[in-house]
């Protein structure tokens, strides 16, 4: 008795202008014990995830802030199945990628500010500390951090310096101090 297993493996990643990209693999295989099961999905596991992750990588359009974009240059060739069409010029017919400025900062200028201010001022947090501790936290470098992103490293990086966050949470409880009349 032959036993068919799936796996899929999804990846959906936040883009700009509230925009996502996502992809998905997935694989059928006949197995002819049940005994091969657990090898078999660790096997899959990894295969798809490393295949998911390497196509995710290149998002195509991704729109600027102002909402237009371009598509972005992937550098693979591709064969369509079944009569399709081939690009053959490495290009995937889409435009190069746009080359990304060193100074753009996708946070606001105010929560910039704040994390230049706590970098200078406190001597154990160096650039490089709150670099390693945006890598660690989201993945990506301080300067792409989105606002809500920004907003946990300027908390973190406080807590580092020792220092009280300057404004309670909307969702953390006041104390109430007063008195009964």
């Amino acid at each position: 008795m032959a036993i068919k297993l799936s796996a899929n493996y999804s990846k959906k990643l936040g883009l700009p202008q509230y925009s996502s990209h996502s992809f998905s693999a997935s694989v059928e295989v006949e197995l002819s014990d049940i005994t091969q099961v657990e090898a078999e999905v660790q096997k899959l596991y990894v295969l798809l995830q490393h295949s998911v992750d390497q196509e995710i990588q290149h998002p195509g359009y991704v729109p600027d802030a102002n909402g237009n974009g371009k598509p972005q240059n992937n550098g693979r060739t591709y064969q369509l199945n079944g009569g399709g069409h081939s690009d053959t010029n490495g290009s995937n017919g889409q435009s190069p990628p746009r080359a990304a400025s060193t100074d753009a900062w996708n946070c606001t200028d105010g929560q910039k500010g704040f994390i230049l201010r706590i970098v200078n001022e406190n001597p154990s947090i160096t650039k490089q500390v709150a670099e390693d501790l945006s890598q660690q936290l989201f993945g990506i470098g301080v300067k792409q951090l989105n606002k809500m992103q920004a907003s946990q490293l300027i908390e973190d990086l406080l807590v580092k310096a020792g220092k009280p966050a300057p404004r309670q949470s909307r969702w953390q409880q006041q104390p109430t101090n007063r008195q009964a009349a």
